[in-house]
């Protein structure tokens, strides 16, 4: 249980042509006996998006800048709900199609309450501050980059599309 605060956070971006993301990798690394909490945050693609309909998105990002935001992400929340916490994000890259898992943000705690909201301070911070570039696709062959996510406090809930 006292492992030093690195060994406590695991951060990934997944090349979704290697591998999909797995939400029981973000469990197994945050399960430790002493939690009674943990939280996980799984996001996918969904099939409508700004009123249309979608077949899947592109996601690219710097992978080295990703890790190190991921990274203040994950520290953050642990500062901020439970200095024994664990941490896990990863974030998928490449073309993803309708259903697919885009992010994976684990966190554990000794109790539900800091899980909770660590699990969603970790999610909003790469929702908000990750350098990840999102090109939709739709089903009538037309594509979009997505102008990004305005920076809002993490309490204020969804942006604009619902993401």
């Amino acid at each position: 249980m006292n492992l030093a605060r690195e060994e406590r956070i695991a951060c990934r971006v997944v090349d979704i042509a290697d591998a999909p993301l797995d939400p029981l990798d973000a469990i197994a690394f945050v399960s430790d006996d002493a939690f009674g909490g943990i939280d996980v945050f799984i996001g996918r693609v969904r099939t409508r998006s700004l009123g249309r309909q979608c077949v899947g998105i592109h996601y690219d990002m710097f992978d080295p800048l990703a890790l190190a935001v991921f990274r203040r992400a994950a520290e953050a929340s642990i500062e901020a709900h439970d200095p024994q916490a664990r941490c896990y994000i990863a974030h998928a890259k490449g073309k993803l199609a309708v259903g697919d898992l885009a992010v994976v943000v684990a966190f554990a705690s000794a109790h539900r309450d800091a899980a909770f909201r660590g699990c969603r301070q970790a999610i909003e911070a790469v929702k908000y501050q990750a350098p990840i570039w999102k090109q939709e696709h739709f089903t009538d062959g037309s594509t979009a980059w997505s102008e990004g996510t305005p920076l809002v406090a993490a309490d204020a809930g969804a942006g604009a599309d619902g993401a």
